[in-house]
């Protein structure tokens, strides 16, 4: 018997030896008697959402969820993307040994070269407001000028002295690593990884070798938001070495979280959760007056991920009363945070039956997406559709379906 068509009768099993019957059990979900019915009859597929639900209230850990899902091949490969260089590998290389290397790159009509280092701290302030636009300002606008950005800072290193030459390169490596958030949120996965593998060969050649661990956790935010959990885990406990700043180990941890979620380890992702907390709250992570990595509109990063696992871990309830709390303190500006976690918030309610108040969060929301089009917060705007389309019956639900589809519709050049 494959794993998939095994599900309806283990489900049936585990919640017989609980003591519930049919009536109490779908009530207790949110579900559809009807279709848990045919879900334990083998009528139905289960959808991994009703299987982390199932396994949290039954407290299976996890197992029926393995049961409808299949193992990712290949999940940590190591590949880090394509293999162009998307600034000039050489280049970067060279500049960090000390070669001078002319790229041609310009500024204002004229050639960036060694005495243009007093430039370095307004490339910084524009790093900063780069950061901004990107909360309120489609990615696909802000690309071209962030690769743009990041190859004219590599060439300012490369032809700097060496006291100017390594702020350049550490520089350009946040300009990279942000270019391939941007690259993601626009729905390229392909060029996230690449630009986040520059990032971190940028920060090696100007002595940083942190940067190249945080490209980790990085690329576990990509498998996980491709519902890799495996992949994920893996990826994020390569970034946790002793060596590392607390910083980029709690972001790690948090990230790990998040993988364990994904395949309803629960104990896991509690340990890995409580570690993030410890690791983000200590004070060396707000030390120091580098860009600060990761987000910076989250106040509580360990806190916010705690509402987002425990929906995955099928807990809506307790998620929304997390997600409640912690979106009330994001700042009003950060639209592209705020429309993130507000869909998440949306997606707990939605599951905890509260499906009005999920339809009044979501209708805000939507109003605000074609501003800051994400491909990340896509699939919880999709997930949210699954869920309310259970709810068909609802007013808020129908009044609420044209809007999400616009979101949901492919785009047209």
């Amino acid at each position: 018997m494959s794993t998939t068509s095994s599900f309806g009768p283990e489900l049936r099993r585990l919640r017989v030896e609980s003591g519930l019957t049919l009536t109490e059990f779908s009530v207790a979900l949110n579900y559809d008697k009807g279709h848990l019915s045919k879900v334990e009859r083998g009528e139905r597929s289960a959808s991994p959402e009703l299987a982390r639900r199932c396994d949290a209230f039954l407290g299976a850990d996890g197992e029926l969820h393995r049961l409808v899902t299949r193992p990712e091949a290949d999940s940590d490969s190591g590949t880090a993307g394509p293999s162009r260089s998307l600034v000039g590998r050489r280049a970067v290389l060279s500049a960090g040994t000390g070669a001078l290397i002319d790229l041609g790159l310009t500024l204002s009509g004229q050639t960036v070269s060694s005495t243009d280092a007093p430039l370095l701290p307004s490339f910084r302030m524009q790093f900063d407001q780069l950061r901004k636009l990107g909360q309120t300002t489609a990615p696909r606008v802000l690309l071209p000028l962030l690769e743009t950005q990041t190859r004219m800072i590599t060439g300012l290193a490369a032809d700097a002295q060496p006291v100017s030459r390594t702020p350049a390169l550490l520089l350009a490596s946040r300009f990279a690593e942000f270019t391939g958030w941007m690259a993601q949120e626009a729905g390229d996965s392909d060029a996230a990884l690449g630009w986040t593998g520059e990032a971190a060969e940028l920060a090696r050649a100007g002595g940083d070798p942190h940067l190249g661990s945080y490209a980790l956790v990085r690329r576990a935010l990509i498998t996980m938001y491709g519902g890799d959990g495996a992949g994920t885990v893996a990826l994020a406990r390569r970034a946790q070495g002793s060596e590392l700043p607390p910083r980029i180990r709690g972001l790690a941890a948090q990230r790990e979280a998040q993988g364990h979620a994904l395949v309803g380890n629960e104990v896991d992702c509690l340990r890995s959760l409580d570690k993030a907390r410890e690791l983000l709250g200590s004070d060396d992570t707000r030390s120091g007056a580098e860009p600060v990595i990761g987000t910076s509109h989250v106040s509580d990063p360990a806190a916010m991920s705690t509402g987002w696992c425990l929906h995955d871990l099928g807990r809506p309830k307790a998620a929304a009363e997390i997600l409640d709390r912690e979106y009330r303190r994001l700042p009003p500006h950060a639209l592209r945070t705020l429309v993130r976690y507000g869909f998440r918030r949306s997606l707990a309610h939605a599951a905890s039956g509260e499906v009005e108040h999920a339809c009044a969060i979501a209708g805000d929301l939507l109003g605000v997406m074609p501003a800051v089009p994400s491909a990340t917060v896509n699939s919880d705007v999709r997930r949210l559709a699954r869920e309310l389309s259970r709810f068909r019956s609802s007013r808020a639900v129908r009044d609420l379906q044209p809007a999400l589809a616009r979101v949901l519709a492919p785009a047209h050049d």
